[in-house]
């Protein structure tokens, strides 16, 4: 009976979520909403990490599954990637660059952090 009741749970949000995506005026992906949906209902408390840890550490463990769909519709258009791929592999490079320039300076930052605390400690 607990199973149902976190499979509900779930659904009843993802439920929630499809309705608010018709709603919005601009096409958003209904299970984007979930996702901040189901965070906003965990971090004021209205659903305990618990009411829902079965069923989402099954989600979790099978995780591979749901990544099936995407991966067909992305051999359907093949055709489209390569004829793009100039700008596919701009695209990878850009993103590339920018995310490790922020990780070196979030690196950067966390590091002072660190010593600036052994200082004191140290003191």
């Amino acid at each position: 009976m607990r199973i149902i009741k976190q499979i509900g749970i779930i659904f009843f949000i993802c439920y929630i979520s499809k309705l608010i995506s018709t709603l919005i005026p601009a096409k958003f992906p209904s299970n984007v909403i979930s996702m901040i949906l189901l965070f906003l209902l965990l971090w004021i408390k209205v659903i305990s990490p618990e009411s829902i840890r079965d069923f989402s550490e099954f989600l979790l463990k099978n995780m591979a599954f749901f990544f099936i769909p995407s991966g067909v519709a992305i051999m359907d258009e093949i055709p489209l990637l390569f004829k793009n791929i100039h700008l596919i592999i701009f695209i990878l490079l850009v993103t590339f660059v920018f995310s490790f320039w922020i990780t070196a300076i979030i690196v950067e930052k966390t590091m002072k952090r660190i010593n600036g605390r052994k200082e004191k400690i140290h003191e």
